[in-house]
Formats: structure tokens, sequence, C-alpha cells
């Protein structure tokens, strides 16, 4: 084998093994995301965003992307995803994640697929989606892990004011008692009214970071409560009772639609997975489509991504339940 063959292979095992190191460190990591990220939540009784101090221990390249990224529309998106997925990792950083995961990808789909381009294309491809696919699968099981959570949460809040604890006592004793990630959040909601943050403008930001209909309801009731009054607990209790029986009834639906959903996902995957095989195993065989022509190769594509899609699509619309 060539010596450029071991040096791309050696380049992209490196540029893997550093992007596994990376998405451990940001799981495992103990640093707070309270230090982190509650900067930006602070202002005033708006609840103005402000600039999040960015001077802890990073490069000046790495404050510098963050910065200018961050002030425009999509990077504030994507620091809004990495804070509801809880990853540690700042804007610069996750784009430098994207980079090492495409070009990683795409050298070793390069070198497997005969060293075509078509074959870097497809890993690079491929290589730009998989850091994206593991924000949304943490930012998921976060915001399942708070909804199963919640109902204790919101028990233990009862009994705290009818122990004669306020809504913040209240607060502070769910932030010592829960599991996370709801111990998490509400610590960072007792913080910022300890900064003198308004309690609504706190509960806001937590409902930013995490977009729970369940949370917005019991959102809504403490705020309705400090403005015209009335018994809490009493309300935060029928709350408990409504969220617990949706959350079994979503459990009783998912397991009757288990298959359905199941079944759509294998059909839509085995097309792709199928033609990925081919390609590697014997490229030339789908490259014989080139015969027909281009328009032959483009419609054949684009037939076959519509075909998938519309079929994913109904089935998932069949499984979807509304509770």
């Amino acid at each position: 084998m060539p010596l450029i063959n071991w040096i791309i292979i050696i380049g992209g095992i490196l540029l893997i093994v550093i992007l596994s190191i990376g998405l451990v460190v940001s799981v495992s990591s103990e640093r707070t995301m309270l230090d982190q990220r509650l900067g930006q939540y602070l202002g005033d009784d708006k609840g103005k965003r402000v600039e999040e101090n960015y001077g802890r221990g990073d490069s000046p390249l790495t404050e510098w992307v963050t910065r200018r990224v961050e002030r425009t529309s999509f990077g504030d998106n994507i620091a809004r995803e990495l804070a509801r997925a809880d990853v540690r990792l700042k804007v610069a950083e996750y784009f430098a994640l994207i980079v090492i995961s495409i070009i990683g990808t795409g050298a070793i789909a390069w070198l497997l697929g005969s060293q075509q381009p078509i074959s870097f294309l497809m890993g690079a491809v491929a290589g730009f989606f998989f850091p994206r696919m593991y924000i949304n699968r943490q930012k998921t099981r976060r915001l399942k892990r708070f909804n199963e959570q919640l109902p204790d949460m919101i028990n233990l809040m009862v009994n705290g004011l009818r122990a004669g604890y306020s809504t913040m006592q209240a607060m502070e004793a769910v932030s010592k008692e829960m599991p996370a990630p709801i111990c998490d959040e509400f610590r960072r909601v007792v913080q910022e009214m300890q900064l003198g943050i308004p309690m609504e403008v706190s509960l806001d930001n937590l409902l930013r970071r995490i977009p729970s209909q369940d949370l917005d309801f019991m959102v809504t009731a403490i705020n309705v409560q400090r403005e015209v009054g009335g018994n809490l607990s009493e309300i935060l209790d029928t709350i408990s009772f409504t969220i617990r029986e949706r959350i079994r009834i979503k459990g009783d639906i998912q397991t009757l639609t288990a298959q359905v959903r199941t079944s759509g996902t294998v059909l839509s995957l085995i097309p792709v997975f199928l033609t990925l095989i081919l390609w590697f195993i014997n490229p030339g065989y789908l490259m014989s489509l080139q015969g027909g022509g281009v328009g032959c190769v483009i419609g054949v594509i684009v037939s076959v991504i519509f075909l998938i899609v519309l079929g994913y699509v109904i089935m998932m619309k069949i499984a979807d339940i509304e509770v």
C-alpha cells in the first residue's frame, strides 16, 4: 500500500479518536453548566440576554469565533440547542467538532469506497450530520428525563408549600432533593432569583432551556397565582395528576404504535444502507446508471428520495397521536 494511503488512514483514525474523546468529555465533565450558561440569561425585567463571559480558559480564537457567531440568529440557535442538550461546548468548539467529523468520516469513506471522490462526498455529508444527530439525541433524552421527573418534583413543591415554605424555598428544596437534570435546572432558577432576577423572568429562562408543555402548565400556574392569588398547592396538585395521566397515556400509545414506528424507520433505512453497501462493495454496479445519462441518474435519485421520505412521513403520521 502506498505511503500516502497509510498517512490518510492514520490521519482519519486520529480524527475519529479526537472526535470520540471530545464527545466523552462533553458528557462526563464535572464542570457545571451554570457558570457556562447563566450569564446569557441574566438581564433586565424583560429577560433581555446579554453576552456571556467567555474569558474562562478559552483560547483567543475560540473566544473570537464564539462572540462573532453567537451575534447571529444561527449562532444563537446553536448556543440554545447546546444548552438544551447540556453539552459543554462553545459554539466555536461545536463547529470545530463538525469540521473534524467531516474530514475524518470523509477520509474513511474515501478509503473504503475505492478512493472515489463520491465516496469522500458521501462520508463528508454523513460526518456533517453526526454531531447534529448527537445533540438532538442528547436533547431528546434530557427532555424525556425531565418530563418523567416533573410530577415528583411538583409533589415535592406541593408538600413544601403545605409545610409553610415560600415558592422560592420550595424550588430550592427541589434543587437539593431531586436528581438530574431537574435539580440542575431549578438550581439555576434559584440562583438567578438570588442574583435579583424576577421569578417570572427566571421561569421564562427555564422554559427556553426546557421546551416542555407540561412545564409550561406549571410555570403558567405559578405566574397566575402570583398575580391574582389563590391556593398554589392545590393548583399544582391538580397539574401533577394531569401530567401523570398524560405520561401514562403517552406510554400506552407508544406501546401500541411501536410496531408502526419501527416498521417506518426500518423500511426507510433499508434502501439507504443497501445502496451504501453496494457502493462500497461494488461501485461499478451503481455506476452503470451513468449509461442512461445524467438525467436518468438525477431522476432515479430524486424519485427514490421522494418515495422514501413520503413513506416515512405517512407511517409516522399514522403513529402520531396527540395527547
